[in-house]
């Protein structure tokens, strides 16, 4: 009889499933055995059929998702472009760019510039008559923003050194606090350092091009490496009593976690933020042991927003929030590749909730009526049964042992329903958002600095780059710029916000 060839591990890496299929030979055999080698043959063949058809499946679905129906980032969508517009985004109706009765901006005068330079009439332009002795009837002006020179200027600094008249001993003045070296950079260059490679993402190399083409001056790589440590250094305890924040507020505390090479090996970025704090932990594990070691999910009673990802439900104690963006994208996805009439309905159903919690703000109130609530929770419940019903559990095959592999729109169901709490937290809690997109804008600039520099080479520059960032996030989150927290860190005296306590 003819059988199927079991299906190696390294075959399944290469995308390949050595499968055969029967000769004609022994297609001939078959028949010549009669109806049961028949019916064995087609049951084998069919069979191949099946597990193609599945491979086919899950292939297709991958090549599928993109941006606007998964959580992949836009950069992983290519130079593709879609056939149509499937943002989830609904179009305003305006037309871009400033609208009717905004003020506009333009570059304004200086009430106090400078420099002034004063350009004298000699001649009339008409007769050409000196007007050398003719007074001054008004001044005409104009502004120019420009840069000065940019250079490096170098403080030498001497201390007197006297000898006593009375003991003989020799007395040397003080070096002003931070003075150490023979030659020095200061920690406002330093400053600049740190900026265009943490901030801007600058290779170490382009740095130092940087430098020779504004500045005319050399600087090498350890010089730039040195600053990120001092800046890291000087912010680890300012990263620390935000940690505690982020664990004991009450605001709704925002959680991603993203890959990052690091040495040539994955590891993982865990994000904790607010709308006023970051916090960045890199980390080799990406599931519960990182959580753990990341240190504010385990110890959070608190509104904790995440992605609906099964290891953030290991905490019990944490009043869990799912992310709806989401749900929407995995529905677009859904409705593309196994449309159901359920999956259009519940996007829509998510989307009434938003927009009447919308009305209720903009109409001075803080919770829906409990009439409100009791029908979304109806409709939303009748959605969940209805897919289920569509969406039935997948029977275990004889002799098939493990975790039986469900269909997307089992997976999605499942969490629907036994998430409930979580997926519907914003319309029970209005401090609750509708989505995790805090966490995201933070967790990109991440994916940025891996899209530009590929990986680090080290552990500790990445636990610097996390450092920094956080700061970094921080202070502008706070109305503080890079540069200016970048100065006060080098000097060091990091920027705290004012609702954390002080070092």
């Amino acid at each position: 009889n003819f059988t199927i060839v079991k299906i190696d591990k390294a075959s399944q890496n290469r995308g390949m499933e050595p499968l055969r299929l029967p000769s004609e030979e022994e297609i001939r055999v078959a028949i010549s055995q009669g109806e049961e080698a028949v019916v064995s043959l087609i049951s084998s063949l069919l069979q191949i059929i099946a597990i193609q058809v599945a491979r086919i499946q899950a292939l297709e679905d991958q090549l599928a998702k993109n941006s606007s129906n998964s959580g992949k980032p836009p950069s992983s969508d290519g130079l593709k472009k879609a056939s149509r517009n499937r943002s989830l985004r609904k179009s305003s109706g305006k037309k871009s760019g400033a609208q009717p009765g905004h003020p506009g901006h333009r570059l304004e005068m200086s009430a106090n510039p400078n420099r002034i330079e004063r350009h004298p009439v000699h001649r009339c332009s008409h007769c050409q008559a000196s007007l050398e002795e003719a007074p001054v009837e008004r001044i005409e002006k104009r502004q120019e923003y420009e840069l000065p020179p940019l250079q490096l200027i170098v403080t030498e600094h001497q201390a007197e050194v006297k000898r006593c008249p009375c003991c003989g001993q020799t007395t040397q003045a003080e070096f002003p606090e931070g003075i150490t070296q023979l030659a020095q950079y200061g920690p406002g260059f330093k400053a600049w350092l740190t900026y265009l490679n943490q901030k801007h993402f600058i290779p170490l190399e382009r740095v130092n091009e940087f430098c020779e083409d504004v500045f005319h001056h050399s600087v090498g790589e350890g010089t730039i490496v040195e600053a990120n440590a001092q800046v890291a250094e000087t912010v680890e305890p300012v990263d620390e009593r935000t940690k505690q924040y982020l664990i004991e507020t009450e605001e709704t505390v925002h959680f991603d976690e993203s890959g990052l090479r690091v040495n040539q090996k994955l590891n993982w970025i865990h994000s904790a933020s607010t709308q006023r704090l970051t916090c960045y932990h890199i980390d080799p594990k990406r599931g519960q042991e990182g959580i753990d070691r990341a240190g504010i999910l385990p110890k959070r009673t608190g509104n904790s927003m995440h992605d609906d990802w099964k290891p953030y439900y290991s905490y019990p104690d944490a009043q869990h929030d799912a992310c709806n963006a989401h749900h929407l994208r995995e529905l677009a996805f859904l409705q593309e590749r196994y449309p159901q009439d359920w999956e259009g309905e519940m996007a829509k159903h998510l989307v009434t909730i938003k927009e009447a919690i919308e009305e209720a703000v903009t109409q001075g109130r803080d919770c829906l009526t409990a009439e409100q609530i009791t029908i979304f929770e109806a409709r939303y419940d009748e959605l969940v049964e209805r897919g289920l019903g569509l969406n039935p559990l997948t029977e275990r095959p004889p002799g098939k042992r493990g975790k039986l592999k469900q269909p997307p729109p089992k997976n999605l169901l499942d969490r629907l329903r036994d998430h409930k709490s979580a997926v519907l937290a914003f319309m029970y809690d209005f401090k609750v958002p509708f989505d995790n997109n805090l966490a995201e804008r933070d967790i990109r600039m991440v994916k940025l600095k891996q899209k530009i520099s590929g990986c680090f080479r080290s552990e500790e520059g990445a636990k610097v780059f996390c450092l920094i960032r956080g700061y970094l996030s921080t202070a502008q989150k706070n109305g503080v710029s890079a540069l200016e927290a970048l100065k006060m860190a080098m000097c060091g005296s990091p920027y705290i916000p004012d609702f954390l306590p002080a070092l």
